[in-house]
């Protein structure tokens, strides 16, 4: 799958997975002549770098995105007039709302 722009922002760009992704652009010649006793001094001063408690990782799991699937679904009139009123990603924005309501409906039972 290639790359592609997206209508919500010039530049917003999305793959179809990780493989499609171009390579990340090479560490500079300054990062990586940096020791680790500088990159524990720079650290608390990057917003970027959050503090990962002690066993963060030690009981994570991998997690694969649900997939999809293809059916026939019969709406009102009036609801896909108002989804298709909003442009593209329609069918996208209703998946939306019908996962979000899944959700909620999960916690409170």
């Amino acid at each position: 799958m290639t790359a592609k722009n997206t209508k919500a922002s010039a530049k917003t760009v999305r793959y179809g997975s990780l493989d499609d992704m171009p390579p990340a652009p090479p560490i500079s010649r300054a990062v990586k002549d940096m020791t680790d006793a500088e990159v524990e001094r720079r650290a608390p001063a990057d917003a970027d770098a959050g503090a990962v408690p002690e066993g963060f990782w030690d009981k994570a799991q991998i997690v694969e995105p649900e997939g999809t699937e293809q059916i026939t679904l019969r709406l009102p009139r009036r609801v896909l007039r108002h989804f298709r009123a909003t442009g593209k990603g329609y069918q996208s924005r209703i998946s939306s709302i019908l996962s979000s309501y899944v959700d909620a409906t999960k916690k409170a039972g």
